[in-house]
């Protein structure tokens, strides 16, 4: 102990003092220990557990948000593809439409000619019947001309028979 002693008394250790010091130190190691770093530790625990949360919920929204952007593809996606549809189809009926109004023009113009040719028919008969009967008239009234007398009306009939049948065939 001689050597311990003397190595105190060298660096001017006297344990009169020492010994206080220590308690004194070890005394306010515990109350610094019991009320600052036990606090501050359960401070940076739970700094650090609030961190580590966070992180969490933000890799949890990351997936939210991807999954969300995946939906909303899927979605933009699908309305495109109905959309598109809709084009088409709008196309198909209007050009549905627009052959059924052409079919109807058609018809209508078809049936149009067909109400000429019919009207056109029907005047050239009457045209023909009433020229017939001008011709007879004519045939009638020339003849008796000619022959210088006034015809019976047998007369009258067999010439416009006759002249009938000349000009039927």
């Amino acid at each position: 102990m001689d050597a311990a002693h003397q190595l105190a008394e060298t660096f001017g250790l006297s344990w009169g003092t020492f010994i206080p010091y220590l308690v004194n130190f070890i005394l306010i190691l515990v109350v610094l220990r019991i009320f600052a770093y036990k606090p501050i530790l359960a401070m940076l625990d739970e700094r650090r557990n609030l961190i580590a949360q966070s992180m969490k919920q933000a890799e949890q929204i990351r997936e939210e948000l991807a999954k969300t952007q995946a939906a909303r593809d899927e979605i933009l996606s699908r309305a495109n593809e109905s959309a598109q549809k809709m084009i088409d189809e709008a196309r198909l009926a209007a050009e549905k439409f627009r052959d059924q109004k052409l079919n109807e023009a058609l018809q209508s113009a078809q049936e149009t000619l067909r109400k000429a040719q019919e009207a056109g028919r029907q005047e050239r008969e009457k045209m023909l019947v009433d020229l017939r009967r001008e011709m007879v008239s004519l045939v009638v009234a020339t003849t008796a001309r000619v022959t210088g007398k006034i015809l019976t009306s047998e007369d009258q009939k067999r010439l416009a028979q006759e002249t009938l049948k000349e000009l039927a065939a």
